[in-house]
């Protein structure tokens, strides 16, 4: 566990004891800080009880604490305790912001930063396996599920590997990457910001927090992500931010088993560029994106069977990040895609997904969004309306034929059928190896262990 000095005699009031609050409490109450926590679970706010005062942060007198650390799920446009803070005087953080605070105490490191609407989960997890291919030490946390506060400090030459959501990257305030990148922006999350245009500047804020001689780099794909590559490079030093060139890396591609599709292209480049910009060399960079292995429940290939090529792409939560993964089988010679998709929407329309309907064989509607989607998907594809997956997946299965792909990306949230996307993408899993069996089970097995 990551632990400072910075804290020792302060008090922090702690919002929300999931994963990355318990961690933040954690860290807070071993480095000698007074903290006031508080979560809707009974169980978790008996985990600190005896080491710390349980109290609501929302409505408690904060007066004289140093901050308030929330999860980033709390919604700060409209929970009670943004105003009690702002009454307060008292700053609103996360455990991003702390890890910050820490840095000055922990060992010779460096930091890379990774964010945008899409593919920067991915592009997290196959930099830290490129630095773990070329021997640096390293570790990865933030949004990919992992706190960084619940890890042992990296020894020195450390390079600590942050997925940022836009949340995060609203409770940081001096978080320095000395590499950072932006893989794009597309509406997404809209419920918590004054439009577009003040969710593109959460985003822009992790830059703005870098100095000026530190590495950025921008998928420049999108007018919001080529605005601020444009700014950074006005007050940066010449060559410190740049926009990604995908397509000089595209007669490699062929070689990366896990990074397929134009999407992974881009992930990869931005990867590569960070990489390069910690030291690393082609040389190094080059078997590591063959041997990478993908992340679970993102364009996570479970097996093949019969000719058919399941795929687990569960952590597609918008249309936005669906799309890159229709667009990853194009028409060979006719559309072989069996698309299942559906769950909680973002939206009232199937946004990019609808530029690559011609690669769709049939699709298969679940859950809250399966009716809507229906309307728009029948007058371009086959629809079967299922409304839960399992029916999904029976009607794919009996339907593919050789060559074909079903895909499991719902373009959706899972919170209306499940508790988040990992166990949807576990329930689909799960629903392949058991109806397909045989071989395709023990593949899905032997790549779950590897995992």
């Amino acid at each position: 566990m990551i632990l400072s000095p910075a804290f020792s005699g302060k008090r922090f009031a702690v919002l929300g004891l999931a994963r990355s609050g318990m961690a933040a409490a954690e860290t807070l109450i071993r480095s000698g800080a007074q903290v006031t926590a508080w979560d809707r679970e009974e169980a978790s706010r008996a985990a600190l009880a005896g080491r710390a005062d349980i109290a609501d942060p929302a409505v408690i007198e904060l007066s004289g604490f140093d901050g308030v650390v929330v999860s980033p799920g709390v919604p700060l446009n409209s929970h009670p305790v943004a105003a009690n803070a702002r009454a307060a005087g008292v700053p609103i953080i996360g455990d991003i912001e702390l890890f910050a605070q820490a840095r000055a105490d922990l060992p010779s490191h460096r930091v890379a930063g990774i964010t945008g609407t899409n593919g920067k989960s991915t592009t997290t997890a196959l930099l830290h396996h490129i630095l773990e291919c070329a021997g640096i030490p390293t570790m990865m946390g933030g949004n990919i599920g992992l706190p960084v506060l619940a890890e042992a400090p990296l020894a020195a030459g450390g390079v600590y590997v942050l997925e940022l959501s836009s949340y995060q990257i609203d409770l940081t305030h001096s978080l320095d990457c000395d590499v950072a990148g932006l893989m794009n922006i597309t509406p997404d999350h809209l419920d918590r910001y004054a439009g577009f245009a003040g969710y593109a500047a959460s985003k822009g804020r992790l830059f703005a927090m870098q100095g000026a001689s530190h590495f950025a780099a921008f998928g420049c794909a999108d007018d919001a992500t080529t605005a601020i590559c444009k700014a950074e490079a006005a007050r940066r030093l010449a060559g410190m931010a740049v926009c990604l060139e995908p397509d000089s890396y595209a007669a490699m591609q062929a070689d990366w088993f896990s990074l397929q599709g134009p999407h992974n292209l881009q992930n990869a480049a931005m990867a590569i560029a960070l990489a390069e910009a910690l030291g690393v060399t082609e040389q190094q960079w080059r078997p590591a994106l063959k041997s990478f292995r993908g992340l679970a429940h993102r364009m996570e290939r479970l097996c093949t069977a019969n000719g058919v090529l399941f795929i687990n792409d569960s952590k597609a939560t918008n249309p936005a990040s669906t799309a890159p993964a229709l667009a990853a089988f194009p028409p060979d010679p006719g559309p072989r895609i069996h698309w299942i998709l559906g769950g909680l929407p973002k939206g009232d329309d199937l946004g990019e997904c609808a530029s690559y309907l011609d690669n769709v064989a049939a699709a298969y509607t679940i859950g809250e969004a399966g009716q809507r989607f229906a309307e728009l998907l029948e007058q371009a594809v086959p629809v079967q309306r299922c409304e839960m997956l399992a029916e999904a997946v029976n009607r794919a299965l009996a339907a593919a034929r050789p060559g074909d792909v079903v895909l499991f990306s719902p373009a959706c949230a899972s919170f209306d059928q499940f508790r988040d996307y990992e166990a949807r993408g576990d329930c689909f899993r799960q629903l392949v190896s058991v109806l397909v069996g045989g071989s395709c089970a023990a593949d899905i097995e032997r790549g779950r262990s590897a995992a």
